[in-house]
């Protein structure tokens, strides 16, 4: 991920969603490279659970700024 100056919050999450995609090719790719099947079912859930944080990054970047609401994080 690269470090941004900018203060939009867009911008962070697409840039945070950019990263979770790399790391889930990198899982995947690693998926194919080791034989034991406990870590193949590590590697491809973790993949899979990030794919579902990345869409939510997505979600928000795509979101309509006057629909999204304040709230805790």
């Amino acid at each position: 991920m690269k470090e941004l100056a900018t203060g939009d919050p867009r911008a962070h999450a697409a840039n945070v969603r950019s990263g979770l995609e790399e790391l889930i090719d990198h899982l995947r790719r690693d998926v194919a490279k080791v034989s034991e099947p406990k870590a193949q079912t590590l590697f491809e859930t973790a993949a899979e659970v990030l794919t579902g944080l990345s869409r939510a990054f997505q979600d928000y970047e795509e979101s309509p700024e006057d629909t999204m609401t304040a709230g805790p994080v």
